[in-house]
């Protein structure tokens, strides 16, 4: 890993005219919220794994999933409960190597990504493809707080934030779309910020 930080923080321009979406405002603060509260994990048994529409299914323990080589970006952050934070710092390993990895079938076109909690949530494969899509362990410098998701979440800085898991365990490469935990609930599957997709 090395210690440059790479700025991702100007992929709005894809989307919008305005760094901060419509609808949100600016915070300082890094709110939790999750659907369940923390659950438990042992690092020592920790799994995760890569299944699906794929040449090689993986399974890593903790210590392998560190040793994956890894990014660190500087990234915004947008909740789809109306807050953005600006200029967050992750590490992490990002989605194109695992993906690469695994040598991802021509009929994959979606990812379900699974939680320690039971969380789950779905995203077209070419949303999932791209190199800010992280799988973070590190938060401004330190490990990623427990209750922020770690050891480890996905970080999406180009849809809401529900779309990235807290506590991932996994993803499974789909043939088809498979509604997520919150998708399930009215919670738009899209999830554009700057066309504030909140709901379906």
């Amino acid at each position: 890993m090395t210690d440059d930080v790479t700025d991702v923080t100007d992929l709005y321009q894809e989307f919008g005219d305005d760094r901060l979406p419509p609808g949100q405002r600016e915070t300082t603060e890094f709110p939790v919220l999750s659907k369940s509260g923390t659950p438990d994990w042992d690092l020592d048994t920790w799994e995760f794994t890569v299944t699906g529409a794929v040449e090689e299914e993986l399974t890593f323990s903790w210590e392998e999933f560190r040793d994956l080589p890894s990014d660190r970006q500087r990234q915004d952050f947008h909740c789809v409960t109306g807050w953005s934070k600006f200029d967050c710092e992750f590490v992490g390993v990002s989605f194109p190597e695992l993906a690469e990895r695994a040598g991802v079938h021509d009929e994959a076109c979606h990812v379900l990504f699974s939680a320690l909690d039971g969380y789950t949530t779905d995203l077209p494969l070419e949303d999932c493809l791209r190199e800010e899509v992280l799988f973070a362990w590190a938060f401004d410098g330190e490990d990623l707080p427990a209750d922020h998701g770690g050891p480890l979440r996905v970080v999406t800085p180009h849809k809401y934030a529900y779309k990235g898991a807290k506590w991932v365990d996994g993803v499974e490469f789909l043939t088809e779309p498979e509604l997520g935990y919150w998708e399930r609930r009215g919670y738009s599957e899209t999830a554009n910020p700057w066309e504030e997709e909140r709901y379906s």
